[in-house]
Order: structure tokens, then sequence, then C-alpha cells
């Protein structure tokens, strides 16, 4: 009894294992020479189809140097770039398919659009997989060229594992493509965007390494493919974000929507040995129409980022007759450390449409500093049809926050220093209804206030305690101001409490339970 059981579990083993090497596909034996001088396209091109008119399988591409043009993927197909094998893209453009028609006018950039010139491209096609601690090298020395991965309208995908080097466009390039599965990979001296999940839905990205020129991680909603398609249910998490524009952020094309999406567990940092820094960290913005929706953002620690948060509702209204602005709302970023910064944070609308109900919680954020104090009175211009980015407004007047056309704003716990004295204000509200502010500090190299209130309704700040050399806690200025409410805070080591705008008539402000000066 006891040899047949061991029988039949051999003749199984022997059974998946003979299984396993039919479903194995070593471009070797398709004729890939691997030795990065003479061009393989077509050798595994062969291989690729062979496994596809199988069934499906592994493409095993063994140690070598792969130097090839344009592979098209199919379904059912997995890469196995294995350890010790790079798939080199040629350095002739020519060997790459040519752009692909879209048949409608499309107002984005040629980088989103487009996705047959790469070098390893397929289009609706599904049950694919780029697997391996192989590497892809995109074989270039700057941003213009072929894609090393892009994905058009496919599903259920996995990348894992592999490095992608020296990338001139989008590293990892995906358009209306679900469910995906990105994971441990390395993109290092990119010269484009990292990783690019356009109108994508369940889409995961975790344990990646990225150092790139632009965006770190950005997801998009553009009108590529023809018509308007929500960014959806996206996760980030354990990635280390390298850049010298933003490391994650949303709608720089905001056709679509974006909802139900969470970035937890990162580092954002600029690239090494590179002496521009990050633009910002975090960025949210809608400026298409987009309604962004249900956004959360946890545990990240930035270092030199220069604005570690932007929020931008705008107008600009690309691919649309008529401009309309769309929403932002329902957004919670939370514990998020960050030193080095150099500008100011905007939460910004615009007149008429309020960035909406947005809660920062347990954040300390270092700013260098060194605003003159002539800055705290400059005057903001609206900008609403403008390119978005976290210094669109130029010079502003707080160093930390500046807030305006925002309602429902919860700032709880939000710590702020300088490395050197800051003449303008610390936080910045114009135009905010429901604000509540809980537990704020500065660590007082404020040379103004350290909070300006112009426009703003239904306030209630309690738990602060503003630290030793603040000259004034709350300015208020204009005749918008209504119904605030200072509780239980700590004004005792602070010069002065309030201070109106001259020739304003004081407005309602309720006190009770704070310890005064």
């Amino acid at each position: 009894m006891k040899r047949s059981v061991c029988a039949f579990f051999l003749l199984q083993a022997l059974l998946l294992t003979t299984a396993g090497a039919t479903a194995m596909f070593n471009v070797r034996d398709y004729g890939a020479k691997g030795d990065g001088r003479i061009k393989d396209t077509k050798a595994l091109q062969r291989a690729i189809d062979a496994c596809a008119a199988a069934g499906g399988g592994t493409v095993l591409f063994p140690p070598g140097i792969y130097l090839s043009g344009s592979l098209h993927l199919q379904s059912g197909v997995a890469l196995n770039i294995g350890h010790g094998a790079t798939v080199l893209a040629s350095p002739d453009d020519d060997d790459f398919d040519p752009y692909e028609e879209l048949g409608f006018e499309n107002d984005a950039d040629h980088e989103t659009s487009y996705f047959h010139h790469a070098l390893l491209w397929g289009e609706d096609v599904e049950r694919l997989a780029v697997f391996g601690r192989g590497t892809i090298d995109g074989n270039r020395e700057k941003r213009g060229g072929p894609k090393p991965i892009a994905l058009k309208r496919c599903r259920h995908v996995q990348i894992s594992d592999i490095t992608i080097l020296n990338a001139p466009n989008y590293a990892i390039s995906m358009l209306g493509t679900d469910y995906v599965h990105i994971h441990g990979v390395s993109i290092l001296n990119g010269y484009c965007d990292g990783i690019d999940p356009d109108a994508c839905q369940h889409v995961r990205i975790s344990d990646c390494h990225i150092e790139t020129w632009d965006d770190a991680i950005v997801p998009k909603a553009s009108f590529s493919l023809g018509y308007r398609r929500a960014t959806a249910y996206l996760t980030v998490t354990n990635c280390q974000l390298a850049t010298n524009c933003n490391a994650f952020k949303l709608g720089t094309e905001s056709g679509g929507d974006f909802k139900y999406i969470t970035v937890s567990n990162c580092v954002m940092f600029n690239r090494p040995g590179m002496e521009r820094h990050p633009t910002s960290g975090i960025s949210l913005e809608s400026v298409d129409g987009a309604d962004i929706d249900g956004v959360v953002i946890s545990n990240i620690s930035m270092i030199n980022v220069c604005s570690p948060i932007f929020l931008r509702l705008g107008n600009r209204g690309r691919d649309m007759e008529q401009p309309v602005p769309g929403s932002l709302k329902n957004v919670i970023i939370s514990n998020i450390t960050a030193s080095g910064a150099d500008f100011t944070c905007p939460i910004a609308g615009i007149p008429g449409h309020p960035v909406e109900n947005v809660t920062l919680s347990d954040i300390r954020l270092t700013f260098k500093g060194g605003g003159e104090r002539d800055l705290a009175r400059i005057e903001v211009p609206e900008h609403e049809g403008k390119y978005p980015g976290a210094r669109m407004f130029g010079d502003l007047p707080s160093y930390g926050f500046y807030c305006r056309h925002v309602k429902e704003l919860e700032m709880r716990n939000v710590q702020l220093a300088c490395e050197t004295a800051d003449l303008r204000h610390a936080f910045f509200f114009e135009d905010v209804q429901n604000l509540h502010i809980h537990g704020c500090s500065v660590d007082g190299t404020a040379g103004a206030a350290q909070m300006l209130f112009r426009e703003v309704g239904d306030a209630l700040v309690s738990g602060c305690v503003p630290g030793p050399g603040v000259p004034l806690f709350l300015r208020l200025d204009g005749f918008g101001n209504k119904d605030i409410a200072l509780l239980n805070n700590d004004f005792r080591r602070i010069s002065k409490v309030i201070e109106i705008e001259t020739g304003m008539a004081a407005p309602p402000v309720f006190m009770e339970g704070n310890l005064m000066p």
C-alpha cells in the first residue's frame, strides 16, 4: 500500500514537471543570441508567439543581454527575465513601432496618449506577467524615446521584482488597464515618470523603489481612451519615491474621476546626487472636471521636499468644450513628517467651488524659513485655469499652510517649525467655512501671526499651545469673519491673542477656558 502511494506521488510529480517543461519557452531555443550586439527582436517575438499559441506559459530569458525593438505581449504569457538577463532597448528609434492613430482629438501629451512606441507593449491582452530578477534597460541618456512597458486596455497584470533602468519615457505606463499588481520593482535613473496608472482600476503598487527626474507615481485620468474613465480602487504602500518633481501626484490629467485611493508607509526624497529637490510630496489636483473623492494618505516620511502637501481644485478644462470645475472632497492625510521643506503647503479651491471635507492630523513639518515680512501682506492670484503645481501661486503670505476656498477643514495636532526665522504667518485661512483646529502649534519663529483669518466662518480653535516668542496668535482681516470660538488654549507664552485689522469692527469671538498671557 505504501509503495502504491509513493508511486502515485512520483507519477504526479513527473506529470507536473513535464507540464511545467512544456509551458516554458526559452528564448535561446528560438534563435536569441543574448550578446548585446545582434538584434534579438524577431527571435524574442517568436518565443512570445509560440507561448501564446500553446495556450500560455512562461517565456524565459536566461542570462545575457537581449538587444531588441518593440515586442508585442500576448494573453496568457509571462516573461521571466531571470537574474543576469537584460532586455536592452535598441538605440535606433526605428526599431520600435510608430505611434498609433487615436482616431479622435486629445489634448494630452504624446507620452500620455500613445503606447505602441515601446519596448514591451500589450493592447487588449489578459493574464500577463513580467517578472524576475533581471533588468529592462531603456538605453537612453535623456527624455524622449520608447516606453519600457506600456499596457493599454489590459486585464490581470503582474509586474514584479524587475529593475528598469534609463527609461526615456514613462517606465511603466498603463491606460484603461485593470487588476494590476506591481510589486518589488526598482526604477533607476528615469528621465520621465515612474509608474502612471491612467484611467485604471483595481491597481496595487507595493514595495517599489523609484528614482526618476519627473513624477514618481502619478495616477491620471486622461481622455486618451476617447472617453472619460475614472482611476479608482488604487493602493500604494511601502514604496521609496525619489524624484525631482512630485513623489505622488493625482491629476496632471484629470478629465476622469479619482476615487477610493490609499497611499501608506512611503518615504519621499530627492534623487541622490541631484541638487533640485522634489516640488511636492503629495499633490491632489482636479483641474479638468474630475471628482476626487475618498483619498486616504498615511504614514509618510519626507526629506527635502519643497512643498509636502498640495491640494488644488481648478478649472483648466482640458478636453472640455466648456471648462467646468469638478470637486475635491473627502480627503484624510495623517501621520506625516517632513524636514527641509522650503515652500508653503497650499490647499486651494476657486470662488464658488471649495475643496471640501479635508482632515489633516498628526503632521510635523519643518521649513527652512527666511520669508520676509512684506510677503505676509501679499495678495495671491486665483489662477483658475493655470497648470497645477505647488508653486503655481508664486510667493505666499504664510510659510506653513495657505488655505483658500475650503469647506469643512479639520487640522489636528499639526506642528510647524522653521530652521531660521520666517516673518510670515504660519497658517493663512481665507474663505474657509467650518474650520476646526485642535492642538496645532508653531515653534515661535513666526514674525507675524500664528493664524490669519479672512472671511472665515464657523471656526473652532482649541487645545493650541503656541511656543514662546510667538508675537500674535490670531489676526482677523476684513469684514467676513464670523462665529469664531477659542476654547481651552494655552496662551500664557505669547504676547497677544487677537489683533483686528485697523478700522474693522471687532467680530464676535467666543472665548472660554483659555489660559491668558
